[in-house]
């Protein structure tokens, strides 16, 4: 699995527009047609432009050195919030060009604004064609956007970077105790951090962080573990126990934290074994205290019983190729998704595996729309069938299992739209939205309390992303 960014560069900040803006000093003359990545060429002169009338909410920012992994921050907001402007908090872990560069940036993006859009327009322009009319609803919406939900001002970003020895390869924080996370290094080590202060400072302050960067705090760690005989990326905070912790390296080897009083730690010296290659992603079962899955460049997917010793319950091959990520789904947990180097994806009903069977039965749907490795894959905490895949092809993809093709219900849809759009035959009717305009995607997470957001990483900085098209899963105003 190809993990880093080739060549880090610092980003820089541009004059006006992020990923995702585009022009209006032209308006094609033809109909619009679905670009697919890996499939059609852009001919010379061509450009991609991105539909903002295609989203509730889309944002772009960086932080300095690109981020291979952050981490949501629960916060005390709200459980559901669904009114623009949203307040947001991360953390994440860059990966400088020198070692000695890096830190763990604490930070929190406030004014998210936003619009909730209409799937269906009420009313078209007469007498318009309808690219004019489409472009006429965007520039109103862009216009009232501003004026309705949010204000005129952009988002905010408020920054804390604290020094970290060495690229961060993957940063996790606590479910129960947010300002808790931990961190795997490429140095070889994974550490414990508290960003308590960091995060109340940053609860307490307005003030927008100058360009250029904040100042670069040298904090201890609450525990530094020196076990793995390897780096990793493997790492996961129990749901279900407050401070268990499990993390996995590129040596095949896996390893079981438990808390214990006065803020530390008791790491089992003796590694559960079973994968035969690098252990890329680990996941803690949602309804069982010890039991968690873990991935591997061995192509097997592995699911563990602590209290059963330190070999697999179950292994099966799971992908032809390297599994890099796994997800394990929170609302309904016989569901556990994969992700590939071959850029196929998978997900399985863990209640047709069985350990004393060669054959794999537990598949129920394969996908292989993507053209390059899978990074990072997740279920939506708020839609048990709707996941988010994001691939090396530049492409961050949504899903909802529970779509089938109707072609009646198709032919309603466009003839309310009038709908000049001929998509591609061969979109898997699964497909919910496709976005694009960042490089090298490396990691996205779902908010889980803001329905309908996701946050991705790349080697071109952060997006905010909120489409269109997955408001049907939010709830109610009244809710």
């Amino acid at each position: 699995m190809v993990r880093s960014i080739k060549n880090p560069k610092k980003a820089k900040r541009k004059s006006k527009k992020g990923d995702g803006s585009s022009s209006s000093s032209s308006i094609p003359s033809m109909p619009t047609k679905v670009w697919q990545p890996g499939v059609d060429n852009l001919e010379e002169g061509e450009e991609l432009e991105c539909d903002p009338t295609a989203y509730n909410s889309l944002h772009a920012f960086h932080i300095g050195w690109p981020c291979l992994s952050f981490d949501v921050v629960r916060d005390s907001l709200g459980l559901l919030r669904t009114d623009f402007p949203h307040t947001v908090y991360f953390v994440a872990g860059t990966q400088a060009e020198n070692p000695d560069w890096n830190s763990i940036g604490i930070f929190k993006i406030s004014n998210v604004s936003g619009k909730r859009r209409e799937l269906v327009p009420n009313k078209a322009t007469a007498g318009d064609s309808d690219m004019d009319a489409d472009n006429s609803d965007s520039d109103s919406d862009e216009d009232s956007e501003d004026e309705e939900e949010g204000g005129s001002a952009a988002p905010v970003l408020q920054l804390r970077k604290v020094a970290h020895s060495g690229c961060v390869n993957r940063i996790r924080a606590m479910v129960q105790n947010p300002h808790i996370c931990a961190s795997w290094s490429d140095a070889g080590y994974v550490q414990i951090w508290n960003f308590s202060t960091h995060l109340n400072a940053l609860a307490e302050s307005e003030t927008e962080v100058p360009r250029g960067g904040s100042s670069v705090f040298n904090q201890a760690p609450l525990f530094n573990f020196k076990g793995h005989k390897d780096e990793g990326y493997a790492i996961d905070w129990s749901p279900r126990v407050t401070g268990r912790l499990v993390t996995g390296d590129c040596k095949s080897c896996i390893h079981l934290w438990e808390p214990t009083s006065g803020a530390t730690w008791n790491v089992d010296a003796t590694p559960f074994t079973g994968h035969t290659a690098s252990v890329e992603d680990i996941q803690w079962s949602p309804t069982e205290d010890h039991v968690f899955a873990s991935c591997s460049v061995d192509g097997h997917i592995a699911i563990w019983d602590a209290r059963l010793g330190k070999s697999p319950a179950i292994s099966f091959k799971a992908h032809n190729a390297d599994v890099n990520v796994l997800s394990w789904n929170r609302l309904a947990s016989v569901m556990l998704a994969s992700g590939s180097d071959d850029g196929t994806f998978s997900i399985r009903d863990l209640r047709l595996l069985s350990p004393k069977s060669e054959e794999d039965k537990s598949l129920v749907a394969h996908f292989d729309y993507h053209k390059r490795p899978i990074t990072s894959i997740e279920w939506s905490p708020h839609e048990a069938s709707t996941l988010a895949v994001s691939s090396s092809d530049n492409q961050l993809t949504i899903w909802d299992l529970s779509l089938e093709k109707d072609e009646e219900e198709e032919a309603e849809f466009k003839a309310k739209t009038k709908e000049q759009v001929n998509a591609p035959a061969d979109l898997p009717p699964q497909l919910l939205f496709v976005h694009q305009g960042q490089k090298d995607l490396k990691e996205l997470h779902w908010h889980a309390q803001i329905p309908g957001m996701i946050v991705s990483t790349a080697s071109d900085g952060f997006n905010i992303l909120m489409p269109s098209n997955i408001q049907s899963t939010l709830p109610s105003e009244g809710a």
